[in-house]
C-alpha cells in the first residue's frame, strides 16, 4: 500500500526511531528520521513533509520551540511523540500548534491509526470546504481562500491555517452573526486524548482569533457566548 504520504521522525532515541519509521513504511508511508532538530529545519527548508512526528526532549533544541519553528517554515501537520504525560504539556503542545498529543510507552498500531485518521480528517474537511464553498469569503478587511486555506488582509499579509482551523473558520463565515455551540464544532475539532473536549476546541478558536488579529482576550470578531457558544460577529460576503 503506497500513500504517498511523507512524514518527518525528530526523535534522538534510535529505538524508537527503527519502531515508528518500521511501522509506518509498513503502512505504506515514507519516512525520514532526524536525530536533531536543525538536521529535521535544514530539511524542512529543501522538502516539505505532509506530517512531522517530534520528541519534546531533543539534544539541541526544545521541542515545544520546534513546533513553532516549524510552523514557521511550513503548515504541515504535527503530532507530538515524548514522555512527558501532564496535561499542562499537552495543552501547551495544542495552543502552539501540534494536531496530536501521543505519549511514549505507544502501542504502534495506535499510532497508525491516529495518523491514518489525522490524514482522513484533513481530506474530508478540504473535501466538504470545496463542496460547498461559494468561491472567496470577505469579512473585516480580509479574505478567507478554501483553495489554500489562508487568510489575507488589505495590506496583503497572508495567514495559512491547518485544515482543523480551515475547517472551524469556514463554519463561522457560512454562519456570521449565528451562535455556534461547541457541540456543533467538536466533530473539526476533533478531541483524542484530551480531558476536556471544549478545551480543544477552545485552543483552536484562540489560534485562529490570532490569525486574524482577533485579540484572543478581548476578541471582537469571534465573540464567546458563555453557556452558548461562539459567534462570528460580523458581515461576510463570498465572491467567485
Amino acid at each position: 500500500m503506497q500513500t504517498g504520504k511523507l512524514i518527518y521522525v525528530i526523535e534522538d532515541d534510535k529505538d524508537v526511531c527503527t519502531l515508528v519509521q518500521s511501522t509506518l513504511e509498513e503502512h505504506g508511508y515514507e519516512v525520514c528520521v532526524f536525530n536533531t532538530g536543525a538536521d529535521a529545519k535544514r530539511e524542512l527548508k529543501r522538502r516539505q513533509p505532509d506530517l512531522c512526528i517530534v520528541d519534546l526532549v531533543l539534544p539541541d533544541i526544545g521541542g515545544l520551540t520546534l513546533v513553532q519553528d516549524i510552523w514557521k517554515l511550513s503548515r504541515v501537520g504535527i503530532f507530538i511523540l515524548t514522555g512527558l504525560g501532564g496535561s499542562a504539556d499537552r495543552v501547551l503542545g495544542l495552543e502552539i500548534g501540534a494536531d496530536d498529543y501521543i505519549t511514549k510507552p505507544f502501542e504502534p498500531r495506535e499510532l497508525v491509526a491516529r495518523i491514518n485518521s489525522y490524514f482522513r480528517r484533513i481530506s474530508k474537511t478540504i473535501d466538504g470546504i470545496t463542496a460547498v464553498s461559494e468561491g472567496t469569503a470577505h469579512f473585516m478587511g480580509r479574505t478567507f481562500d478554501p483553495g489554500t486555506l489562508s487568510v489575507t488582509d488589505d495590506a496583503g499579509n497572508v495567514e495559512s491555517h491547518s485544515a482543523k482551523e480551515a475547517g472551524l473558520l469556514f463554519v463561522f463565515l457560512r454562519s456570521p452573526n449565528q451562535v455556534i455551540s461547541r457541540d456543533q464544532l467538536l466533530n473539526l475539532a476533533n478531541p483524542n486524548d484530551l480531558a476536556s473536549s471544549d478545551r480543544r476546541v477552545d485552543i483552536c478558536i484562540s489560534r485562529i482569533r490570532k490569525k486574524i488579529a482577533d485579540d484572543p482576550k478581548n476578541p471582537t470578531i469571534i465573540k464567546t457566548i458563555y453557556g452558548a457558544g461562539y459567534l462570528l460577529a460580523c458581515k461576510v460576503n463570498w465572491s467567485n
